[in-house]
């Protein structure tokens, strides 16, 4: 679908240059002389370079729609990892670094949205909390106050964060799997 440059707003895929963009930051300018324009800061969605780009009114850009499905992770093979489309059961393997550190919050059966372009992966959403179990914990240091003190922990799946005192080794809690932080004990 075409659209004027003037009409870019941040989150819009556009395709620019021979590559998909999506729009980070758009500003539109009207200088005294001269026609107004739209500044648009885009960031590729494949490699993750950025760009600065001036749009006019009078141009016109492809928008680009990306198709969103639900898949469901088999299992990791070699430096794969393997994910089923939960309507047609036909499986998609993706590179571990297409997924990013977050691969270690993987857990079988997860549902996961992947994003496609023309039946090509562009990126993938995990769900924003899992429930892990504290592996390991350091011990509570006697005399630090709870307000500000937390302390290192590490994962089931071997990642370490910090968590409050309180927290011991073979507790389940509730990790944020973007900001890889912990949220609260689960219940």
């Amino acid at each position: 679908m075409k659209i004027n440059g003037n009409e870019i707003r941040p989150g819009n895929v556009v395709e620019h240059n021979g590559g998909l963009w999506v729009a980070v930051k758009c500003n539109a300018v009207k200088p005294g002389k001269g026609g107004a324009f739209n500044q648009v800061e885009l960031k590729n969605l494949i490699d993750g370079t950025k760009l600065n780009e001036r749009f006019r009114s009078s141009e016109t850009v492809e928008k680009v729609r990306l198709e969103q499905k639900d898949f469901q992770f088999l299992y990791e093979q070699d430096n794969a990892l393997v994910f089923m489309d939960t309507e047609s059961y036909e499986q998609l393997e993706l590179q571990k670094e297409f997924v990013g550190d977050r691969a270690a919050f993987l857990q079988d059966g997860m549902t996961v949205t992947v994003e496609l372009h023309e039946e090509r992966p562009i990126g993938i959403s995990l769900p924003d909390q899992v429930v892990l179990e504290i592996s390991e914990a350091d011990p509570v240091v006697k005399g630090q106050t709870a307000a500000s003190s937390y302390k290192p922990a590490v994962l089931e799946n071997g990642v370490r964060i910090l968590v409050p005192p309180f927290i011991a080794a073979g507790e389940r809690v509730l990790v944020d799997t973007n900001e890889i932080a912990y949220l609260r004990r689960a219940d």
